[in-house]
């Protein structure tokens, strides 16, 4: 006999202690621990000879080379450190273009000659490992038969240990290349997108009189959102575990309408597995800062502050990665994707940016006037311009198949790219454009009407939940994000297109000076013309407002909605131009990986089709039709001994309508399955966005129909109410 929905229920709520794994925690210590396994500059120095460390040091602040003699004696302080932290193995840890990170582990162990083992590790191993580069996704990069590739030491992020109960290894953040050293990887255009920002940075700082500024780095603090369910639960949904999101699932009376979940008090067990999360991620030397309660029930979010980009977007992937595996140490699974649950908030990350200098300046900080703050003009001026040329790209960021479920979904910014600026900066701006600004609007204080609470600061313009892409202070947050994905893309494009946007301002700049222009008479002007021709990005209202919409496109600003609209702009000339013009990415490595994505789009949607049709076939029509059979059986008793069934039949009616419904559904979609719709990965995507999923959500819509009458007893899946209320 089948468990009920209940029984699991009861064991989902029960078999948690406060405790955790029911051991007693120790308090923790932040200070003592932060960093203990990972390599930094601490440790590094403590280890090094003080030549070696310098040496070391100017390759990361300032880019210079680094020879083998210098990476034997840091691969040997490496090994060393790991493995006095236990590990056995090392790893050249790297980021394909699957979204995810890999790793091939080799032990420190070398045989000798006298039968032994030593442990071995030495600047070569440091520098280079060779996996087989066949079975990642290179985009026509290379031909099949075609195995090598190549991961290359990044000496800017610090190496980590990764624990486990059984021992520990080294992992080593590298970059991936082709034989023919193509980027194959996430982390290799970031970091050449950073070198551009920087030198057209650096040189608009000259032109201001900075000739002190060394380096410019843009920095990045992602805010992470993810749910938290009962494993007893994601084991029992085929769907969840295959995709990661719900392919069907009726509304619950009680979602997330009475707002009590968002800053809640925080659950127990959800707590207890936050701060071991936080424990672990502190040891790694990521910077976690906040934690709370989210929008949708059993949902939460963690933020870091602000880190440089590359180092940031690598702490990222490990934060993913340790939130998941945390997770299943509490009896819990964590949900990055970014719609788990249809009619409920979904997940993103809010990717907040800026650009400092190694002097300590954040050149996107508006001061108190920043109608007098040129500099800070000039620079946010250059991110407006770069917003408006390259909305394509920004959308083309952000595009998955996961991310289409909740951008414009009232949860999250539409697909249509503005800014906003708030009422101070806006209203700045807009004197720019008309002329010569004189004035900042000020906040002021705001009073709460009790002597017993203090009068607070006001800030001169609010924030904007429904904008893409919004400025908060001294920062823009880019809040279009998927909750599952690499920021690594979304940083590159960031980059690049600011650094563009300075190099052409810089050029304006110049040539005003150069006519006999003062410096600010001519940085104010370039200021206005670019704010002038740029306008039209800058949008203060609701984003989700159909008015705003129709606003848009008299503007001419785009509206791709979907990731395949999104993927087919990449490769545009425009855009071609761009990454090579600042050797960010080549036009082959731009195609490949257009044709990854748009690859990777097409194979999603089909694992999704495929995992609802045999839902649909195998749990929910069975239980339709057992159900219906004990309906009509009961009206065929009743029959017989002459008691009126009229409301079971009302019932059973009802369920021969949504069986049929079903079924007609199913056949659609198993037609739709059949045809891939072509030979290229394009044609096979537009068969998936047109075709393919419009036949998913008639048979999501007609289960969920189902499940709303169904007996509980006979229905096969864990329901809304059981994932998100059971904690």
């Amino acid at each position: 006999m089948s468990r009920q929905a209940s029984d699991f229920n009861l064991t989902a709520a029960t078999k948690f202690t406060s405790n955790g794994n029911g051991t007693k925690q120790s308090p923790m210590d932040i200070e003592r621990i932060f960093g203990e396994n990972a390599f930094g500059l601490d440790e590094m120095k403590t280890r090094l000879a003080p030549e070696t460390f310098s040496s070391l040091l100017a390759t990361i602040d300032q880019g210079e080379a680094i020879d083998l003699e210098i990476g034997n004696e840091v691969a040997n302080a490496m090994k060393e450190w790991a493995m006095e932290r236990g590990a056995t193995h090392f790893t050249h840890w790297f980021q394909p273009l699957t979204g995810n990170t890999a790793e091939k582990h080799d032990s420190f162990i070398t045989p000798n000659k006298g039968g032994g083992a030593i442990a071995k590790f030495s600047g070569s191993d440091l520098f280079q490992g060779e996996p087989d580069a066949s079975s990642f996704p290179s985009g026509g990069l290379r031909a099949t038969f075609e195995a090598r590739g190549y991961t290359i030491w990044d000496p800017t992020s610090p190496a980590f240990i990764i624990e486990n109960k059984n021992g520990s290894y080294l992992a080593i953040p590298t970059a991936f290349a082709s034989w023919g050293g193509e980027a194959l990887d996430a982390k290799t255009p970031l970091l050449r997108s950073m070198g551009a920002v920087d030198k057209q940075a650096r040189r608009v700082l000259e032109l201001f009189g900075h000739k002190e500024v060394g380096k410019v780095t843009a920095t990045v603090g992602v805010e992470q959102e993810y749910f938290l369910i009962d494993e007893e639960f994601y084991y029992r949904r085929p769907d969840l575990m295959t995709t990661g999101r719900t392919l069907v699932g009726a509304k619950p009376p009680r979602g997330q309408e009475l707002d009590d979940h968002y800053f809640g008090s925080i659950p127990d067990r959800v707590l207890s597995c936050m701060l071991e999360t936080e424990k672990e991620l502190y040891r790694l030397g990521i910077p976690v800062k906040t934690r709370h309660n989210e929008v949708a029930p059993s949902q939460y979010e963690i933020a870091p502050i602000f880190e440089n980009t590359n180092i940031a977007c690598d702490h990222q992937q490990l934060l993913m990665i340790i939130l998941q595996r945390i997770a299943r140490q509490h009896g819990m699974v964590c949900l990055l994707h970014e719609k788990p649950f249809a009619g409920i908030n979904g997940s993103g990350k809010h990717n907040n940016w800026s650009i400092g200098t190694d002097t300590g300046i954040n050149l996107l900080e508006p001061g108190d006037n920043p109608h007098d703050n040129l500099q800070f003009l000039f620079f946010c001026a250059a991110v407006i311009e770069a917003v408006y040329k390259h909305q394509d790209l920004l959308r083309v960021s952000v595009a998955s198949a996961a991310n289409d479920h909740r951008l414009g979904a009232n949860e999250a910014p539409p697909a249509i790219m503005s800014i906003f600026l708030g009422e101070q900066l806006e209203d700045v701006f807009n004197q720019i454009d008309a002329g010569a600004p004189t004035e900042s609007k000020q906040g002021g204080f705001m009073g709460l009407g009790t002597p017993v609470l203090p009068n607070l600061p006001r800030h001169a313009g609010d924030r904007n939940r429904t904008s893409p892409f919004a400025f908060t202070g001294n920062k823009f947050e880019f809040r279009a994000v998927g909750s599952s994905q690499s920021v690594s893309f979304p940083n590159v494009v960031l980059n690049t297109i600011v650094a563009e946007a300075l190099d052409g301002m810089a050029g304006s700049l110049e040539a005003k000076m150069n006519s006999g222009m003062a410096m600010e008479i001519a940085a104010a002007e370039v200021v206005r013309e670019t704010v002038h021709e740029s306008k039209a990005i800058i949008f203060g209202g609701d984003n989700y407002s159909d008015e705003w919409h129709t606003e848009a496109e008299r503007r001419g600003l785009l509206n791709l909605k979907t990731t395949v609209d999104a993927l087919e702009t990449l490769i545009s000339e425009k855009n071609i131009k761009l990454f090579e013009s600042y050797g960010v990415l080549s036009e082959t490595e731009l195609r490949s990986r257009e044709e990854i994505w748009v690859e990777q789009y097409f194979i999603r949607i089909n694992i999704e089709a495929e995992t609802t049709e045999s839902l649909a076939r195998t749990m929910i029509m069975p239980a339709a039709t057992r159900y219906l059979s004990t309906l009509v059986k009961t009206m065929k008793r009743g029959d017989k001994v002459g008691v009126s069934t009229s409301g079971v039949k009302e019932v059973a009616d009802h369920m021969a309508a949504y069986v049929n419904e079903l079924q007609e559904a199913l056949s659609v979609l198993i037609n739709a399955n059949k045809d891939l719709g072509g030979d290229t990965v394009h044609e096979k995507a537009h068969h998936m966005l047109n075709n393919v999923i419009p036949a998913m959500n008639k048979v999501r819509h007609a289960t969920d129909r189902l499940e709303r009458i169904t007996a509980g007893d006979l229905w096969p899946l864990p329901t809304y109410r059981d994932m998100l209320f059971v904690k």
